[in-house]
């Protein structure tokens, strides 16, 4: 399911920029464009919408005052060329605030920031009730040349971290993204990966063999850190013992 969007936006040539940004990220989709927030609420009511970019001074009523009165407010990202409402924007809750004039890679921070407050919302949903987690799909987005690609968990094999980057090793490809390993490890069930080195993270649903010293994933052999050892070799012996 794509996430539902609307740019509330007096400037037509901002909201012509929105556009063109979100084009560009395959699971947002524009369902709306206002450049008035009066129009934006009847939007709002009678439509399902999961994330507005807004401005903030608008005729009528501002955007903050506008976010303010809305008794479900979708996420929002706000757009503005005022440096002064940050403050009272994260008061009430947004996912972040983009300063005019922002680049495309800024509008991607701000994207990745609301696909991680709803995996974020969804997991902590879903933390007494552990059938619900098995039944539904679970993924993270990673950014990859100024793209957000969707990576199934259960297709990631094992992950190198690389400095200031990861490569992340899927059944069917590898993608290289700039984040730290220890990130990318907090994101990750803990029931289902297993941190094995301090390079290293492996799939345990995709893990082919261990020793005392290594374990294979995909046909790759991968070393088991000294610090590590005891921690990975009580864990896999656990999960045998399931």
């Amino acid at each position: 399911m794509k996430t539902r969007c609307i740019v509330l936006d007096d400037e037509p040539l901002a909201r012509e920029l929105m556009r063109r940004h979100i084009s560009k990220v395959p699971d947002l989709e524009i369902v709306a464009e206002c450049s008035d927030a009066l129009i934006a609420m009847q939007i709002i009511r009678n439509q399902k919408i999961d994330l507005m970019f807004m401005d903030i001074q608008m005729p009528n009523i501002s955007g903050l005052e506008f976010l303010k009165i809305l008794k479900h407010p979708p996420k929002v990202i706000i757009t503005t060329g005022h440096r002064e409402y940050a403050i009272e924007s994260f008061e009430l809750d947004v996912v972040d605030y983009l300063l005019k004039p922002f680049s495309f890679e800024r509008f991607i921070k701000s994207v990745e920031k609301y696909f991680q407050s709803k995996a974020e919302e969804k997991q902590f949903s879903n933390q007494g009730d552990p059938q619900k987690l098995n039944q539904e799909e679970s993924f993270v987005y990673l950014k990859e040349n100024k793209r957000l690609i969707k990576v199934c968990l259960e297709d990631i094999t094992y992950i190198e971290g690389l400095s200031e980057y990861i490569q992340v090793f899927t059944k069917n490809r590898k993608i290289i993204t700039k984040m730290s390993l220890s990130g990318l490890e907090a994101m990750l069930p803990p029931d289902k990966f297993l941190r094995i080195h301090k390079s290293y993270i492996v799939s345990l649903a995709n893990l082919e063999a261990f020793s005392a010293n290594s374990v294979e994933v995909n046909r790759k052999e991968l070393p088991i850190g000294r610090s590590y050892k005891n921690n990975v070799l009580s864990s896999l012996q656990f999960q045998l013992s399931m």
